[in-house]
């Protein structure tokens, strides 16, 4: 083996062996969106979690009373999408900010929701004035609590 075929393999070694050590990148959270198929927000707010880093799958389904349910989404806190990311629920128009504070908090609840349709929320932006609403958290025990207010 010549010298320069030698050192070649020996600096592809070493850089094969300097990417092993690299902690790995964290990849995209990917969401599965179950909407109705003719609601026009629930794509905008789809668009909202892609432009904040989110890999969306969007599921146009006419069983959203049963996606709901299976979900364990309380009646109460329901709006028109559901989404499954990372083992956890998100109901409606959450803000993506409020989404990755909670899969970087890791809290004992099943989900998140904002409750209908609040206007200026993503997805429900338009002309009219933006409406205060909070961000609700869910348990499998029926509790709630705000996590954030907007």
């Amino acid at each position: 083996m010549t010298r320069r075929v030698l050192n070649r393999s020996l600096s592809l070694f070493a850089l094969c062996g300097s990417l092993l050590a690299m902690p790995a990148l964290a990849a995209e959270p990917e969401m599965v969106m179950y909407q109705h198929p003719e609601c026009g927000c629930c794509g905008k707010w789809a668009d909202h979690m892609r432009e904040n880093g989110f890999r969306v799958q969007q599921v146009k389904t006419l069983e959203m009373v049963l996606v709901k349910s299976e979900a364990g989404v309380p009646p109460e806190l329901g709006s028109c999408h559901t989404a499954t990311i990372d083992g956890y629920i998100v109901e409606g128009h959450v803000p993506a900010s409020d989404v990755q504070r909670m899969l970087e908090e890791r809290p004992a609840i099943v989900g998140i929701s904002a409750p209908g349709m609040p206007l200026g929320s993503p997805g429900m932006e338009g002309p009219y004035p933006a409406e205060r609403y909070d961000v609700i958290g869910f348990d499998a025990r029926g509790s709630a609590y705000v996590f954030s207010s907007h």
